[in-house]
């Protein structure tokens, strides 16, 4: 087996690079493979950097690029957390109810058989 003198070159891309492409995939009727072919990079290194970017991991301009899935994630987070609290107090307000009327017909009980021992005075 031949012994190599030099390493392999390995590309270093920079964030922008990495944005910009990410942002070209995200368009509609894009394909990750069409963006890929079109910069000569690989399409697992393409969806690599979309994941990435997803999570905003992405430094551009001193500060790190969050997408708007991620703005989008946080709003569906917190959607199910009011959904569920909406739950929870539905089923409170049920047992309330439920209380309720279990209190109402146990006085309701206690006046009439209250009033079976009543003596008549007519």
């Amino acid at each position: 087996m031949p012994r190599y003198n030099r390493p392999r070159k390995t590309w270093q891309y920079t964030d922008e690079f990495k944005v910009g492409a990410v942002q070209l995939s995200l368009m509609d009727g894009v394909q990750v493979q069409q963006v890929a072919a079109k910069l000569d990079i690989h399409p697992f290194m393409l969806s690599r950097w979309r994941k990435e970017y997803r999570e905003g991991k992405f430094v551009v301009d001193g500060k790190p690029k969050t997408s708007d899935q991620s703005a989008e994630k946080q709003e569906l987070d917190r959607i199910r957390q009011l959904e569920k609290q909406v739950a929870e107090l539905q089923q409170e307000n049920e047992l309330l109810k439920k209380w309720q009327r279990f209190l109402a017909e146990a006085q309701h009980n206690d006046t009439s058989s209250s009033r079976e021992t009543e003596p008549n005075t007519k």
